[in-house]
């Protein structure tokens, strides 16, 4: 059974710092990329970061370059998104995926999702 997990989230200020982190089961990172996605009230769901174990370069979408930093630890099966400098506008639910494109230019085809953990940013 596919499960995805993740955990990390809670209230920060402005400026601070949250590590998330995706706990992955019942595949492997050769049979998926994992994505981060996020979705704030009242808009629409998007792609933030992505990881690959067939590409060395992780996607970001523009909001998060700069300041958020995607990783893997193959042998947990985990795979995080340390994001610094957070804004106001990056309070959201934060959802990761198993996903079947995972490039430079974007993250797409999301198979399996977890619950999302929600992540809030005060002024």
């Amino acid at each position: 059974e596919v499960q995805l997990v993740e955990s990390g989230g809670g209230l920060v200020q402005a400026g601070g710092s949250l590590r998330l982190s995706c706990a992955a089961s019942g595949f492997t990172f050769d049979d998926y990329a994992i994505g981060w996605f996020r979705q704030a009230p009242g808009k629409e769901r998007e792609g933030v970061s992505c990881i690959s174990s067939k590409d060395e370069n992780p996607y970001y979408a523009d909001s998060a370059k700069g300041r958020f930093a995607i990783s893997s630890d193959n042998a947990k099966n985990t795979v995080y998104l340390q994001m610094n400098s957070l804004k106001p506008e990056d309070t959201a639910v934060y959802y990761c995926a198993a996903v079947v494109t995972c490039w430079n230019g974007g993250v797409y085809g999301a198979d399996y999702w977890g619950k999302g953990t929600l992540v809030t940013v005060s002024s």
